[in-house]
């Protein structure tokens, strides 16, 4: 199935129904009087967050969405049927977001079976009935029925996942979690072989967490070199960060420092995030050149770096246990924060 995470579709909810003009008409009652009844509801525009769909694909095919009007009122005292809700599903992680400036959020669908109305039907107008009066006995007049709303939108996917791995092209990141994972991402020897973001579950020590692989960034990221950055925002809502630098390029120091002043222009809150440093593809690496480089980025980062290779395993399990640890961490706190009765099982 193709990836697509950003997509624009138009929407409309529905219009209510006409109020009816209608009076008795009745064997042996003397006066009628006026049985005009009211229009129905027009139908809403629902967003629901449903499981088992991760790509907006279907919306590049299907663009425009418009709910039913509502039914006209009808003689003795009937209300027109109100429409059915059109209920538009989308993947978790949504974020549906207005067309003037792509920037203002008006919903964030995170969990499933999370549904938002965003457009309300219009209202149903009144029939002749409602005016009748002591002095008003054979009223003509109806309220046709209310408008609906209508909205250019963008829904924007951004991958839910415990982890996120960051890196240069090349770095060994699609290698790293076919590794750990049932991913299956492709692996080549040349740049940018991840095209889109790949997720993969790891399951390590009895503990499972969601993993997301995202394209490889280098200079100029932000402002569109390469890839770009866009893909930077399937990992906003990880808890932890893996950094990878491959340990046989020639700088990896300057290497992490690329990554780092790209994340650090695109904001989104990934600065602030716990991350975990380490150099890859430890096999192809002399020790000794191995134990120099790991201290020249260890003395630039400040922080631990951990040694690993994934082709032979070698630190897999230690890069694991510190990545179970920090998102079990990050969950019991968020989960703690949210209900401090929850219980959570890292």
């Amino acid at each position: 199935m193709q990836f697509l995470d950003q997509a624009k579709i138009f929407v409309s909810s529905g219009v209510g129904g006409d109020g009816a003009v209608s009076f008795r008409r009745e064997k042996y009652v003397e006066y009628g009087g006026p049985d005009g009844g009211d229009g129905g509801k027009g139908g809403d525009i629902i967003f629901e967050c449903i499981d088992g769909l991760n790509t907006l694909i279907d919306f590049r095919y299907t663009q425009h969405f418009r709910a039913k009007r509502g039914g006209h009122g009808m003689g003795r005292d009937r209300t027109g049927p109100g429409a059915d809700n059109l209920v538009i599903r989308v993947p978790i992680g949504t974020q549906v977001l207005a067309d003037d400036d792509e920037r203002t959020l008006l919903c964030d669908l995170t969990r499933p079976g999370q549904r938002v109305v965003l457009l309300r039907g219009g209202d149903g107008g009144k029939g002749n009935a409602y005016y009748k009066s002591s002095t008003n006995r054979a009223p003509r007049q109806f309220q046709p029925g209310w408008p609906g709303g209508e909205l250019w939108l963008w829904l924007r996917l951004k991958l839910i996942a415990d982890a996120g791995l960051l890196g240069a092209p090349n770095a060994g990141k699609s290698t790293f979690i076919n590794a750990v994972s049932n991913a299956g991402a492709k692996v080549g020897a040349y740049p940018f072989t991840t095209l889109k973001p790949q997720l993969g579950v790891v399951a390590h020590k009895g503990k499972e967490l969601v993993m997301a692989d995202i394209p490889g960034l280098i200079a100029g990221a932000a402002e569109g070199v390469g890839i770009g950055d866009r893909f930077l925002g399937h990992i906003e809502r990880c808890r932890v960060l893996l950094h990878l630098v491959d340990a046989s390029a020639p700088a990896p120091v300057k290497a992490w420092r690329t990554v780092r002043d790209e994340v650090d222009a695109y904001g989104g809150g990934l600065v602030d995030k716990p991350e975990i440093l380490a150099l890859s593809k430890a096999d192809l690496v002399s020790a000794s050149a191995l134990a120099a480089k790991k201290r020249a980025l260890e003395q630039a980062s400040g922080q631990k770096v951990f040694v690993f290779s994934a082709a032979t395993r070698q630190g897999l399990d230690d890069v694991l246990d510190a990545l179970i640890e920090l998102a079990g961490r990050d969950a019991v706190a968020a989960t703690a924060a949210a209900d401090p009765q929850a219980w959570n099982p890292l």
